[in-house]
Order: structure tokens, then sequence, then C-alpha cells
């Protein structure tokens, strides 16, 4: 059987033409580091200041994602029967991670495109998998392109204590099998475009960095 011929159809309003009515670029912070590091509460605290100074921001949250778009198995054979739900479902094994970070990333790429600011705030453990959505925006802040990682740099034994969801405690008793930190490996950033200091500095001051940082690199005025 043949491949189905799919071509790219160029679009009437170009990506230039929205940064233009947002008055700002597209662009994705994507913030890493372990469960409780205090990635969402960053990217939240960063969405709230940019949206109060009209900026157009999204924020992608690792939780919320699981919910739709990668969907776990369970969830979709629920909704859509067991084999659908094994053939469209993802875990938390490496292989699911990693497609799961390449829905983010083409999710988060149309984003940008549409002239949005996405704030992304998932594990992601493994340095290929961001690399990968790094390629995928077209390269690093550096070299004026769209991604640009922000490494949370929170102690596992901080994380560990904060434990928000209790899923340390279930790691450590074995009750969940691929958690990051415990019984999978992370991979922190070697050339991050920035690095918080979890667990010493306030979330009014990280997410002030943050945008401190965008503005640096010209991503918003």
């Amino acid at each position: 059987m043949s491949e189905p011929i799919v071509v790219w159809h160029e679009q009437a309003v170009t990506r230039a033409d929205r940064e233009k009515l947002s008055g700002h670029r597209g662009a994705v912070v994507w913030f890493t580091g372990l469960s409780g590091s205090g990635k969402s509460t960053i990217a939240n605290a960063v969405d709230a200041k940019l949206h109060a100074a009209g900026v157009r921001t999204y924020v992608l949250d690792g939780d919320n994602f699981r919910h739709g778009i990668a969907a776990t198995p369970q969830a979709l054979a629920d909704q859509y029967g067991e084999e659908f739900g094994k053939r469209f479902g993802l875990g938390f094994a490496p292989e699911d991670r990693v497609e799961n970070m390449r829905r983010v990333s083409e999710v988060a790429k149309l984003m940008v495109d549409a002239g949005v600011i996405v704030l992304t705030a998932f594990v992601s453990p493994y340095r290929s998998e961001r690399d990968m959505a790094r390629r995928t925006l077209g390269g690093g802040a550096a070299d004026k392109g769209d991604f640009f990682e922000v490494f949370v740099d929170t102690p596992l034994e901080v994380c560990e204590q904060r434990d928000p969801k209790g899923l340390y405690k279930k790691a450590r008793a074995g009750e969940i099998k691929h958690f990051t930190g415990i019984s999978d490996p992370y991979e922190p950033p070697l050339a991050p475009e920035l690095t918080l200091a979890g667990g010493q500095t306030s979330v009014d001051e990280l997410s002030r960095e943050v945008i401190d940082a965008l503005r640096r690199h010209g991503v918003v005025s």
C-alpha cells in the first residue's frame, strides 16, 4: 500500500502577520526539572505577569496534557475501547515519554506560529527528547530560534520533601514504575538558556528572572 500524499498548505496569514498583531515574537519557554521542582508554579507565575502586560501566552502543563492529547491507555480505553487505548495511549516508559515530547513539540510549534509565547512545564527527563524539541522549534534562543530551555534546578531532596502529589512516597514504595529521580534517570541540561535555583528563591523572583531573560533575547520588549 502506498503512502497517502500529504502536502503542506500555505496559509494566507503568515506568522509575521500574527506576531505583528501580537506585538511580540512567538516562542517556547521549555521548563524542565524533577517532579515537584516548581516548573508549573513558575510557568503560571510567568504566564500571569506576561498576560497582565498584554502578552499573548499559554501554559502547556504536563498533567493537563495527559488528560487529552497524551492520554493514558486506560483513559482512552474507557472511552474508545481497549485496542484503541493500546494503540494511541501513552504510559510513562521511556518510549512513551519520547512520543509525549514529540506531541508537545508539535503542538507548541503551531502555537508559536500563531504568535503565542508557550510556557511548557514537563519533566522531560532525557536530553535527547529536549534536543528533539529544540530542533523541531528551529534552534535555541541564542541562535535566534524559538526554543528557550529553562532548567528548574531543585535538588531531589527538596522535591521529595515537598512531594505535593504524594508521588515520591509511592515511588519509594514501588507503587509507581518509571518514576524520574527514583527508578528512572533525569539528565539535566548541559547548556540551557536559563537555570533557576529552585528551592532557594521565591517564585516571584524566579518568574522575573525568566521574563528578564526573554527581554534580553528579544522575545518581548
